[in-house]
């Protein structure tokens, strides 16, 4: 087949071009150029989405079997790539999220709970919402058609070249050893999911010409805190590393060593309504039409051996944080002032 990737060299746009070329497709990828380098094998063409021009000059005169947009982030984006490959493009995959889910969190989810009410015509430039992500799901829609329109809503992805620096960091924090801040309970249930098992999923569903929404992530109950946290420490940590377990109530009471969830403890959420359904999103549809996902040991290993191979990053501070909008990680003495003084739960 010949596909079309809108995005396709960092992270899952990797993972969906690299599958695709071991199986004899042929690959064109359109971005930028300034995030990674693009796979040896594929056709790179140059250009920003959000320059009509350049899309016009991307579809004119040639035709794919199919597309696969990874990188939409606004309704105005999705309908502009789709209003034109829609005459030159056989089928329209569009990587969506569990955001786009009005009930989620706080909710478990399927494929037929109700989406946040974006349209598709919202204007762009959009502060980022969850609700962006249903504006791109209906634009790609009104355009392919609910026939010739695959759309995946994806849960948390890790693996190598991960770029959100969580798994990283985990995985970082446990090679410094010591005592580590262990947060919650271990028994809390997680949902992740290979960047490479979501490609073969969406890879499989595409060259079977399947349309439909699919939510495409590990199936509830493979996977808890403790068992993350455990398999990290194995792969990355040293002798002297030890997980402390320290419970919900002293990580989030008021104070200056106050934890930010998901941000300074990566992955970690308090026990809290409005989180509820994070970790139990509904596979069942998506486990039927043929979804594996492989051990999280082996995700944790591969992408250890990857950040070995890669070294420090560009935008990680020296103890392991990740820079940028949101810092990812604790700073290493509020982590200690923290595991001195709770008493640990396990």
């Amino acid at each position: 087949m010949k596909i079309l990737l809108l995005g396709g060299s960092s992270f899952l746009g990797r993972a969906f071009a690299s599958e695709a070329l071991t199986r004899g497709h042929e690959v064109t990828t359109f971005n930028r150029g300034r995030t990674a380098a693009d796979l040896p094998g594929v056709e790179a063409v140059r250009g920003d989405r959000d320059t009509p021009g350049d899309l016009a000059r991307l579809a004119g005169g040639r035709y794919w079997d199919a597309v696969v947009d990874t990188s939409a982030q606004q309704p105005a984006q999705a309908a502009e790539s789709a209003r034109l490959l829609r005459g030159r493009a056989g089928h329209y995959t569009l990587i969506s999220s569990v955001h786009a889910f009005a009930d989620w969190p706080a909710r478990v989810v399927d494929e037929t709970s109700p989406l946040h009410p974006c349209p598709a015509d919202t204007p762009p430039g959009q502060e980022f919402s969850a609700a962006l992500k249903a504006g791109c799901e209906r634009a790609v829609l009104e355009h392919f058609g609910a026939e010739r329109a695959l759309v995946l809503n994806s849960g948390l992805l890790i693996g190598p070249h991960e770029q959100g620096g969580r798994l990283p960091w985990w995985l970082e924090r446990m090679a410094r050893g010591g005592r580590v801040l262990a947060p919650g309970e271990p028994g809390r249930p997680m949902q992740l999911i290979d960047v490479r098992d979501f490609a073969v999923f969406g890879l499989d569903r595409l060259t079977a010409g399947t349309a439909g929404r699919f939510i495409t992530t590990a199936p509830p109950g493979r996977l808890t805190f403790g068992e993350f946290l455990a398999g990290c420490a194995a792969v990355a940590g040293g002798a002297d590393t030890e997980l402390s377990w320290v419970a919900d109530g002293p990580l989030t009471a008021d104070g200056p060593d106050s934890v930010q969830p998901w941000s300074e403890l990566p992955l970690w959420l308090p026990d809290l309504p409005e989180s509820a359904g994070t970790w139990l999103a509904d596979t069942g549809r998506a486990e039927a039409a043929g979804l594996r996902c492989r051990p999280f040991t082996d995700t944790a290993r591969d992408t250890w051996e990857w950040l070995r191979r890669r070294g420090p990053s560009d935008d990680t501070e020296p103890d392991g944080r990740k820079r940028g909008r949101i810092v990812h990680g604790i700073e290493p003495a509020k982590e200690r002032r923290l595991l001195d003084a709770a008493a640990p739960t396990h």
